[in-house]
């Protein structure tokens, strides 16, 4: 696939903090990608790089393979969704979108067909004279996309655009920018601290902390294969015991040993189990592979959130349908494949080149 854009070996300081330690990424046209970390990450400024608005102190960025870093925001095929929308309060819908295409000097005709195309396309022609202070939340952000996606730039920058928004039309947004990404093909490059909102619109994502990618990889891939405890814990909720990697397959928790499809591992190395909440089977107390004592249950509408803690001492977070009262002593039961192992310390290269090497060895038997 082809890529059309590329950070290489990207870094950025203020005074003596350093934002963005090196980060090289590749990003392919015509695909969702996700920013994700929480604040203080550096997406933000890694965003602002790619827009020209913040320059690098090392490293080059690279549009269809020719060096962009020094050119001007204007100068490149990249727009910008702000987080504040970023609209021209005395002008109305049609200004404000009609705004980039009247610097570039197109006739009159010219600009009412982009216009109402672009407003139809975010659902807002019957909008087009309707003061900007009037609007919900919800239209101005299809407003500012309208502004963004007018000049039809190859790359749109989006910085955390639904985060003003109630939970509700912050749900309907996704659907809609994920809609619109898909009908124009446009490479979006979405910045959010929301874990639920980067899993439910990206075909990628780079997971971020300290300035530094800790994960990159599709939704399914880093929810279910995180590489370290930071990920396991920002992506979703887990559950992280400590363990020990008997063989491959084998690890060992509390004394007792359980069957897992992880392997790759030095023979009893120290490692951390995942499991997901939603992957714990609640059973009978004599019927699970450990046992519980519920401590406490909420209801959270599809599902009853458990905390139980074990014998241990260590309190596990469930999601089941069955309904659990405070004191009820139940048993935990999980599948070999809801386990999954992490190395502390271990970074991404070094995780995908030991589930490299352990594919190899399973290869040659």
């Amino acid at each position: 696939m082809e890529h059309i854009l590329t950070l290489d070996q990207i870094e950025k300081s203020f005074g003596e903090q350093k934002v963005i330690k090196p980060i090289s990424i590749e990003l392919e046209r015509g695909k969702f990608y996700t920013l994700l970390g929480p604040s203080g990450c550096g997406k933000t400024t890694l965003l602002n790089i790619i827009a020209g608005f913040v320059k690098p102190d090392n490293g080059s960025i690279y549009y269809d393979g020719k060096d962009i870093t020094a050119k001007t925001p204007n100068a490149r095929e990249v727009n910008t969704v702000f987080q504040n929308y970023a609209l021209f309060p005395h002008m109305n819908v049609y200004d404000n979108v009609a705004f980039g295409l009247k610097l570039k000097k197109l006739n009159k005709q010219a600009i009412r067909e982009k216009v109402e195309e672009v407003l139809t396309l975010v659902n807002l022609k019957d909008y087009q004279n309707s003061d900007i202070n009037d609007l919900s939340g919800g239209q101005k952000q299809r407003v500012a996309i309208a502004r963004a996606i007018i000049n039809e730039p190859k790359v749109l920058l989006l910085d955390e655009p639904l985060s003003a928004l109630d939970l509700k039309l912050r749900t309907e947004m996704q659907y809609e920018l994920k809609a619109i990404q898909k009908r124009l093909g446009i490479t979006f490059v979405f910045i959010t601290h929301d874990q639920e909102e980067a899993l439910a619109m990206s075909d990628y994502i780079y997971v971020m902390k300290d300035g530094v990618v800790e994960q990159s990889g599709t939704p399914t891939d880093i929810y279910d294969e995180p590489v370290n405890r930071f990920v396991a814990d920002f992506i979703g909720e887990s559950n992280i015991i400590e363990g020990t990697m008997i063989d491959d397959g084998i690890v060992q928790m509390y004394n007792k040993r359980f069957e897992c499809v992880d392997g790759g591992f030095e023979p009893m190395a120290n490692v951390e189990v995942v499991l997901r909440p939603e992957d714990i089977e609640v059973t009978d107390e004599l019927e699970g592979l450990l046992d519980v004592t519920i401590k406490s249950s909420l209801f959270k509408g599809v599902h009853y959130e458990l905390i139980g803690v074990d014998n241990e001492g260590y309190e596990w977070l469930i999601q089941t349908t069955k309904k659990r009262l405070a004191r009820d002593k139940v048993g935990l039961k999980f599948n070999p494949e809801d386990i999954h192992i992490m190395l502390p310390g271990e970074t991404e290269d070094e995780f995908d080149a030991r589930l490299m090497r352990y594919q190899d060895v399973l290869n040659d038997e």
